[in-house]
């Protein structure tokens, strides 16, 4: 299983939410939590869009949207999440 980003998210990552793609190989080399599937309408996908919260190295919280395709994990994004977003997770997770 591989990790792919493309340079747009890359950037995005970045730029947008001070997000490095070392952090979100980190995140998901700590995640404990299972992936749940984004049943948004606006943000249904096939394959489907999945995510999870995790820690980085250092601690930092991030929430990680991916799709699985062909075997790798194709990231979308990630940010720190809101708390919302860390509700649901941790009831469902």
């Amino acid at each position: 299983m591989g990790l792919k980003c493309s340079p747009q998210v890359k950037q995005k990552l970045a730029q947008r939410h001070g997000v490095s793609l070392e952090e979100v190989q980190e995140c998901i080399a700590n995640r404990t939590g299972k992936f749940l599937e984004d049943m948004r309408e606006d943000h249904k996908s096939d394959p489907p869009t999945q995510w999870f919260i995790a820690e980085t190295d250092s601690g930092r919280q991030l929430k990680i949207v991916f799709i699985l395709k062909d075997g790798d994990v194709v990231v979308k994004t990630a940010y720190v999440p809101n708390e919302d977003e860390k509700r649901i997770y941790i009831k469902y997770a």
